[in-house]
């Protein structure tokens, strides 16, 4: 693409901000700043001409950009002087110092990708995957991508396909969760270089996983955010959302704005060769335009892949199904949604609690066989949580599209201290939660350390140095927490570990000897994810493929409708062992002339249960307690 600096002068770029290399110890520097009357570049330390600083005027363009050449090369250090204030480059590639430091310019070219063959995750969307989500920062002991990049082969070994990284842009501070982020060009120095980022997803496809990274295009965080030196058409004034100003996707001056984020999407997957986003929080975008700023995001990135393929996913807590439909049909073009109803329906199953946003759900058969056949449980109903209507419906939607967990980041540190879901209910019942997550129509999501019965928790933390925005941050966190913990928001804010200290991130940290140590609940993630990954009956489903019947107060079963008159069921019960006399539900017939057998159970003594098989007779059938069952039939 083509940006004049002078009507008489062309410069080849590939995207319209930041700063770029163009030829042998020349870079070309591009920035929009309409509240600038002038713009210097300063080139620091090895790029200055002189020890020091270095300071050439950038020419200004239309509608407020700045652009010029310079001499420097890649790992020169340099930052913008606006209206006689320093600062970074707001599309800096790399921050090395963090969000107040001098940006440094960056050669992608330097790196060699050994993945030119690497198709993407799949043609098919979301069909047949396992999402994996990962904390750098806690993921290892070294918090690095080098050392995550040495866990990779293990997770493909077990079955995982994909990988979502928890959001890299550089934050201020020595840990944080990453939804803080400033700098959204520049991986977040604390975690390596960006070459260590590029080395990360390499090695994941050579193994054959797919990475998606979350982006934050709803806010950006208050600490290191500068963008408002350089105009202040960024945000949005009086259209907060939970966590500040709104970004101007639709009001004056935006165009400039999307551009922005446009280009971001495009960069990740160009340069990074990421497989994809989860775009985090979209009820908290407002835009009215004629194209919506995550769709237009969405169409460029693929444009961006070629012909690799990548998978986009939503998170949006109104559940607004149109995002997963195609543009056709007035939706965004996206693969997928998280379903934030399966895993509520989970933890009340699990657990029996009903605080907060749990009080809309009761964990009952009927609402886990809905969200096998539908996604979504609120497609438009009240929701007595938010006061609220939500989700609109999603017939026509294929079940793959939704994306189901009982554990992500966010809902294990709604426990106040992070607690992990299995150590709140009775290890038969967990795993038949398990089976049931691993083996449903959906796509499974785990989060870091489920697959091995993690014991360390995973809080909500912070290192945030300005002492106003901390303290803000520690009030609305108990705030937000008071209700899942039943109490005052003075007794949360003493009670919940404090998000800036130390301990609390290093206490996150996972560790991989319990892979044996927990090796019972290990093999159980293992031999459920083989089973799916080998099973067609699990992996793809064809269109209204699976039905299901309430059999008790705790107990359902599923079947899933084979063309080749192959069904199977899928048995739960997460209750006391039961008979069920007379066995009158017609979802238990078997295929004309064929029996039922166990093709797998939760109970076996490999994964620590008592072993008991089910019991299926034309008189009766006996349905272990807290235990999921999957039967073929038998001649």
């Amino acid at each position: 693409m083509l940006y004049s600096t002078r009507e008489t002068r062309q410069v080849q770029r590939r995207y319209p901000i930041g700063a770029e290399l163009i030829g042998p110890d020349q870079a070309h520097f591009r920035v929009w700043a309409p509240k600038a009357q002038r713009v210097d570049l300063v080139l620091e330390g090895s790029a200055a001409k002189t020890p020091g600083q270095t300071f050439q005027g950038l020419e200004a363009e239309e509608n407020g950009y700045f652009s010029g050449a310079a001499k420097a090369g890649a790992g020169d250090r340099y930052r913008f002087r606006v209206n006689n204030n320093f600062y970074p480059d707001p599309a800096s590639r790399f921050q090395p110092d963090g969000p107040h430091g001098l940006s440094c310019i960056v050669d992608p070219a330097r790196f060699q990708w050994s993945d030119s063959q690497w198709p993407g995750p799949a043609a098919a969307g979301l069909k047949g995957q396992v999402i994996y989500e990962m904390h750098i920062g806690t993921f290892t002991k070294e918090g690095t991508w080098r050392a995550a990049s040495q866990q990779l082969e293990e997770l493909a070994r077990i079955g995982i396909t994909v990988i979502e990284m928890m959001p890299v842009a550089d934050f201020p501070g020595r840990f944080g969760w990453g939804y803080d982020g400033v700098d959204l060009f520049a991986p977040s120095h604390l975690y390596g270089t960006p070459d260590d980022l590029r080395a990360f997803v390499d090695r994941a496809h050579s193994l054959g996983l797919g990475v998606i990274l979350d982006v934050v295009y709803n806010h950006f965080g208050p600490d290191g955010n500068y963008l408002g030196a350089f105009s202040d058409d960024y945000l949005t004034r009086g259209n907060e959302n939970e966590w500040g100003d709104s970004i101007n996707f639709d009001d004056r001056n935006s165009g400039p704005v999307r551009e922005f984020f446009v280009t971001n999407g495009c960069y990740w997957v160009e340069e990074f060769h990421f497989d994809g986003f989860r775009f985090d929080a979209l009820h908290a975008i407002r835009d009215r335009s004629s194209e919506y700023i995550i769709g237009e995001v969405a169409r460029a990135a693929r444009k961006a892949a070629g012909e690799r393929s990548i998978i986009l996913i939503a998170e949006n807590d109104r559940q607004e199904a149109r995002m997963v439909r195609p543009r056709s049909e007035g939706g965004d073009d996206l693969d997928g949604m998280w379903n934030d109803d399966f895993h509520h329906s989970a933890v009340v199953a699990l657990t029996g609690r009903n605080q907060a946003y749990f009080c809309d759900y009761r964990g009952t058969p009927q609402e886990f066989i809905s969200a096998a056949k539908y996604g979504f449980l609120y497609q438009g109903q009240a929701l007595s949580w938010r006061k609220a209507l939500r989700g609109s419906s999603t017939f026509g939607i294929s079940p793959e599209a939704f994306v189901c967990f009982i554990e992500n980041h966010d809902q294990i540190a709604n426990t106040g201290q992070g607690e992990r879901v299995r150590l709140q209910t009775s290890p038969a019942r967990y795993r038949a939660m398990t089976a049931l997550l691993l083996l449903g129509p959906w796509t499974p999501l785990l989060f870091q350390g489920e697959e091995f019965g993690a014991s360390s928790p995973f809080m909500f933390f912070a290192d945030i140095g300005d002492a106003s925005v901390r303290d803000a941050i520690r009030k609305g966190r108990a705030e937000w927490l008071a209700p899942f913990l039943s109490l005052t928001e003075e007794e949360a804010l003493t009670t919940v570990p404090a998000p800036d200290d130390p301990e609390v991130f290093a206490r996150c940290k996972l560790d991989f000897s319990e892979r044996e140590k927990n090796r019972q609940l290990y093999d159980l993630h293992i031999d459920l994810l083989k089973l799916r990954r080998q099973d067609p009956r699990f992996r793809q489903h064809i269109p209204g493929g699976i039905d299901g019947a309430v059999l008790g107060t705790t107990s359902f079963v599923l079947r899933y409708f084979s063309k080749a008159d192959d069904d199977c069921l899928l048995l739960v019960n997460f209750g006391e062992r039961q008979m069920l006399h007379p066995a009158s539900e017609p979802l238990l017939a078997p295929p004309l002339g064929y029996t039922w057998e166990t093709l797998w159970t939760s109970e076996s003594s490999r994964y620590g249960g008592a072993g008991s098989p089910i019991t299926a007779t034309p008189a009766q059938w006996i349905l272990p307690g807290e235990a999921t069952v999957a039967l073929r039939p038998a001649k």
